[in-house]
């Protein structure tokens, strides 16, 4: 399936279908910041019209007037303004004076049924030095609906007349991702050496932490890489593939990770609650779908009537697994609390548990600034800078990795006393679950 979709996903060079569209106004990409020097070209073909049904006068509507249909562009503040004139007013989105028709398909050829435009931003605008531009499909003509493919090419022009098909703002994110990717694959490698160093205290879950290290440094990797090549060639070239595949295991490793910590999963226990193994029996295919939810938003444009479900879809899937893995971090606290209420060597086992406190002020600081602060960021800052979020996003990952490593890294239990558990304190520790 990744395969098939592959030739349109994460494309600054967009192929969409429309297909039955009478929708009056329709965002056919996401918002791109364009230099001075931005360009825009658009191929549509296999134009047709599908005029419908009028069961008032039980016939099919008049033939439509195609100078009231055709492609205009707009900043995402006169996008706002477009939208609320038409779902309050009705009004059609070409009369409308914040933005800019650049066709109208009455220029479409009949007989081919397509039509190939290339604009330059800087000749439709006086002064401009740059600016974030939404492209829109536009459809006045009331009971008519239509079809047709389009592909769009929005670049900026840099030195030596090279293209470059990142928007401003997003054009430093290969390089971002890469010394990213330097920097996980150093903590991957210092995990491994505390591994080898400490291999006698080692347990089940710091492999799995280093696994994690290892797909997130894979996952930025391939971030660069295919950026990289959507830049130059306006696709990925494959590498979202790649991505979509490491950023599956990463993601659902992530949520594992935490969810066996918060536990204490093989260095303070070796088993599982019941409860707990319902949690990653929830949280795995919820990170299941939510994978799935990225890839039909990659592979597919706002064009879609479906792409902002699968956008709501992914957040509410994303803010539940966030939510189910704080669980078990009570739970832990809970319990020993209870037990140290009534055994003095309980009590000694919540004393090394003080720990699971922090790691839970952690948890929670870290979705916090994740999934709204970074939201906030990358709604709020100025398209040029809009880089700094993913840097936000990526700086607060990598010291969240650092502060768990720090925490819960192989120690010797004379050394770290939270991986001092006899046998006994196994059993009460148990009984307290059960």
């Amino acid at each position: 399936m990744l395969a098939l979709l592959a030739p349109q996903a994460l494309a600054k060079i967009t192929d969409a279908q429309v297909r039955k569209e009478d929708r009056l106004l329709v965002p056919l990409d996401e918002p791109f910041g364009f230099s001075k020097e931005g360009r825009i070209n658009i191929t549509l073909s296999n134009f047709s019209l599908r005029p419908l049904y009028d069961p008032k006068k039980k016939t099919v509507t008049k033939k439509p007037n195609l100078g009231r249909m055709g492609l205009l562009i707009t900043t995402p503040y006169g996008g706002l303004l477009l939208n609320d004139g038409v779902s309050i007013e009705g009004q059609c989105p070409l009369d409308s004076e914040e933005q800019i028709t650049l066709v109208t398909f009455d220029e479409i050829d009949v007989s081919s049924g397509a039509l190939e435009r290339d604009f330059v931003i800087d000749y439709m605008l006086e002064d401009f030095t740059g600016g974030e531009f939404l492209l829109y499909f536009a459809n006045c003509e009331a009971d008519t609906a239509v079809d047709f493919d389009i592909t769009l090419a929005l670049y900026n022009l840099k030195a030596n007349n090279k293209m470059d098909f990142l928007p401003v703002g997003e054009d430093i994110l290969p390089t971002l991702y890469f010394f990213t990717f330097i920097a996980f694959t150093t903590l991957c490698g210092l995990w491994g050496w505390c591994l080898v160093r400490a291999k006698n205290n080692s347990h089940k879950v710091h492999i799995v932490m280093a696994a994690l290290l290892v797909f997130k440094s894979l996952t930025v990797l391939t971030q660069s890489g295919m950026y990289h090549m959507i830049g130059l060639h306006g696709h990925p070239e494959g590498w979202n593939i790649a991505y979509y595949i490491f950023t599956a295991m990463r993601s659902v490793l992530f949520f594992v990770v935490v969810i066996l910590i918060a536990t204490g999963w093989s260095y303070m226990k070796p088993f599982l609650a019941d409860r707990e193994k319902q949690i990653l029996m929830i949280v795995v295919p919820l990170q299941v779908f939510a994978n799935v939810a990225i890839v039909v938003m990659d592979e597919t444009t706002p064009a879609s009537r479906s792409w902002f479900s699968w956008r709501d879809l992914w957040h509410v899937v994303d803010i539940l697994c966030c939510c189910a893995v704080l669980f078990p971090i009570v739970w832990s606290i809970r319990q020993l609390r209870e037990a140290a209420d009534v055994d003095d060597k309980a009590a000694r086992v919540l004393g090394k548990l003080v720990l699971f406190r922090q790691f839970y002020i952690m948890v929670v600081a870290y979705i916090y600034f994740t999934r709204i602060i970074v939201y906030l960021l990358d709604a709020t800052l100025q398209y040029k800078l809009i880089w700094l979020s993913d840097l936000a996003s990526e700086v607060a990952t990598l010291v969240f990795y650092i502060a768990c490593g720090l925490q819960f890294r192989p120690l010797a239990a004379g050394v770290n006393p939270y991986f001092a558990l006899d046998a006994d304190e196994i059993e009460l520790v148990r009984a307290s679950i059960l």
